[in-house]
């Protein structure tokens, strides 16, 4: 899941390889950490989220898929 989560976010931002996905493993949650370049945050946030919720939504479906919980946060 973490390269999925690569994947869509390389393909919103100018500068790919600024992409970083950083996985922690709890309990019951698995969370990604993703942090882009400066200044292409909201790129990746999109207009009033829609963007990062969509992501999420598509984390969360492929997750429940497996029988996994996965959250997604984005860092500035």
């Amino acid at each position: 899941m973490k390269e999925l989560v690569e994947m869509m976010s390389k393909a919103l931002v100018d500068n790919p390889d600024d992409v970083k996905v950083k996985e922690v493993v709890g309990e019951r949650v698995t969370l990604y950490e993703l942090s882009v370049g400066e200044g292409e945050v909201g790129k990746v946030i999109g207009k009033q989220g829609r963007t990062a919720n969509a992501m999420r939504t598509i984390l969360n479906a492929v997750s429940t898929k497996q029988g996994k919980r996965a959250e997604l946060e984005i860092l500035e």
